[in-house]
């Protein structure tokens, strides 16, 4: 996709130009903010690039709220082009989850069992949040434990997978539809997790974010005139 999408003259700029039109909605701009305020580790989980999500991150000013960026490696080449290559190589191996919901490129149930590794050295009771809305999340909530919680957007993909399979869900599932939702039910969590450690101050949580970006039916402009995304751009397939 990228290789044709140069090919017709679009630049990098172009692209960064789409990418920051891309809409978020403002109560959930403020919902990552607060939650880094108040101490959360936010980590990010997506089947995007490295370069689509740090163009987004840095234009709302969010960049600096997440430890880390889980994604598919995306940069720019000497000739201006962007590059994107698989989080894992599938035409070398597999890596291993067999369920249907993963892509070859990425599960994101492995990336989560081995951030959860990690922190099980640093802080073992540290209580996880995950958020997502993509059938690859759900491969991810089924990695969480009785303490943690599931976000899963209503009426999406991995909402309908939730509730056909919700006895094989341990964590506590916290739906919510829109940005305003979005914000009310992340901060009531962190508010009851932080009560019931009793600290006031600081949240001893860390936030999964999986946001994969998809830009639907958005002109980019082109040395031939304005071009359309076909649907989705779904970068690696």
């Amino acid at each position: 996709m990228m290789k044709e999408l140069h090919s017709k003259g679009t630049r990098i700029e172009d692209i960064a130009a789409v990418l920051k039109r891309s809409p978020i909605h403002p109560r959930i701009v403020e919902a990552i903010k607060s939650a880094h305020a108040l101490g959360c580790d936010l980590k990010n989980v997506s089947d995007a690039n490295t370069f689509f999500i740090e163009t987004i991150l840095e234009h709302h000013g969010l960049k600096e709220c997440f430890l880390e960026i889980n994604t598919n490696p995306g940069f720019v080449d000497q000739q201006g082009r962007l590059r994107i290559f698989p989080h894992h190589d599938f035409t070398k191996s597999s890596h291993g989850c067999q369920h249907p919901s993963c892509l070859p490129n990425m599960c994101k149930g492995i990336r989560i069992e081995r951030i959860q590794a990690s922190l099980s050295m640093e802080d073992p009771k540290k209580t996880k949040i995950y958020l997502g809305d993509g059938l690859g999340d759900f491969c991810p909530s089924l990695k969480l434990g009785d303490g943690d919680y599931v976000m899963p957007r209503k009426d999406v993909p991995v909402w309908d997978l939730i509730c056909k399979n919700r006895s094989l869900i341990k964590a506590q599932i916290c739906e919510w539809s829109n940005g305003e939702e979005f914000k009310t039910v992340l901060l009531h969590l962190i508010s009851r997790i932080i009560s019931v450690e009793g600290n006031n101050t600081s949240a001893n949580i860390d936030q999964l974010y999986s946001v994969d970006c998809k830009l639907e039916t958005m002109s980019l402009p082109s040395a031939t005139g304005p071009e359309t995304f076909p649907q989705s751009l779904h970068v690696l397939h």
